[in-house]
């Protein structure tokens, strides 16, 4: 008789279940059904009680406390609770024996910390022992990794400037709020832009550093870097908010190191996994926000080459901030490290 391998069932718990990227990391949970046998649900004391539907049951939001994860056995913990919240809870979560796997900007760049895009480097996963954490990269570096990695494996990188165009759901619900209010021609004051975001743009995301650069523009040069392990690529980037609610939109010029064959690059594009190439500008076919919301695909397209450099070529890349910019991105490394620990 053939014996069925049966798969170990896991405890998962959501940090910020109740926040803008904590309920698409449930909604993202149960459209993917991993093989779990409870789930958990926390937030900050403000939220907890809250009663939420979820993958056919009711559950009670508990209080995220220090002794919140003693004696749970959590095996996985999603966070998207802030940089401060990760910073102080990240490491006592892990202590408990879970692996934490963080949306915020806090561990990103943590040398003992992998910075992972499961369809670009799942290999680095296993460093998570270091520290008990894996960083979920910020959204709009996630979206050009895919599209970037498999033309470094196959070129060689030597530059890369990002252009990017992003909705306002990356600033949460008061970015959300304010460009609702601004369609709305409303009087309500803005809760978080410093200038009005509809009908307009503004070239600044997060802070501004002292080198010029926003905190945004400096975490994609950055995290870009790390993903790839290209410590000294030669890479820049200028971030945009722009009067979209879900879905960045960025333009990529990249030159690399070796000549290319322009079909050849779609096809290698094509290929690649979590892409979809929609290039077809004679009928008007190019990736846009209204199309990736609530997907989960990377999309590209207007591929074309760059006649100003030797080597180079222009991409505009489209994907759902929310989803594989943030929720989705957490729950394929959760996949992953599901799939390693059972091999």
């Amino acid at each position: 008789m053939r014996c069925t391998k049966i798969m170990k069932q896991y405890r998962i718990a959501v940090v910020g279940a109740t926040g803008m990227v904590g309920r698409k990391f449930l909604q993202v949970l149960e459209e993917r059904q991993l093989p779990v046998s409870e789930y958990f649900l926390f937030a900050s004391a403000r939220s907890a009680g809250k009663q939420i539907e979820f993958n056919g049951s009711t559950y009670t939001v508990r209080e995220l406390t220090d002794s919140a994860f003693q004696d749970l056995n959590i095996d996985i913990a999603l966070f998207s609770a802030g940089g401060e919240t990760s910073r102080h809870f990240a490491p006592i979560v892990a202590s408990t024996g879970a692996v934490v796997i963080d949306n915020s900007s806090c561990w990103r760049m943590d040398p003992d910390v992998p910075l992972v895009v499961p369809e670009v480097n799942p290999d680095a996963i296993p460093d998570y022992r270091k520290k008990g954490i894996i960083a979920n990269p910020n959204c709009s570096t996630i979206q050009a990794m895919v599209v970037l990695k498999p033309l470094a494996d196959a070129y060689g990188l030597k530059r890369v400037i990002y252009s990017t165009y992003q909705a306002v759901s990356g600033a949460g619900m008061k970015g959300y709020t304010d460009l609702v209010n601004g369609l709305g021609n409303s009087s309500e004051p803005l809760q978080k832009f410093p200038h009005p975001i509809a009908g307009n743009c503004l070239p600044h995301i997060d802070v501004f550093l002292d080198n010029g650069y926003t905190k945004e523009e400096q975490k994609m040069i950055d995290e870009t870097r790390k993903i790839l392990s290209l410590p000294d690529l030669a890479v820049t980037a200028t971030t945009v908010r722009v009067p979209v609610f879900y879905g960045h939109s960025e333009s990529i010029n990249v030159e690399f190191e070796q000549s290319f064959d322009l079909d050849e690059l779609r096809a290698i594009l094509s290929d690649a996994p979590g892409l979809i190439v929609q290039d077809d500008p004679a009928k008007n076919i190019y990736p846009m926000a209204v199309d990736a919301a609530d997907t989960d695909p990377v999309y590209v397209g207007r591929i074309r080459r760059d006649f100003s450099v030797a080597n180079g070529v222009n991409l505009w890349c489209v994907a759902d901030n929310i989803r594989k910019g943030a929720a989705t991105n957490a729950v394929q490394i959760a996949q992953e490290l599901i799939r390693q620990w059972e091999e």
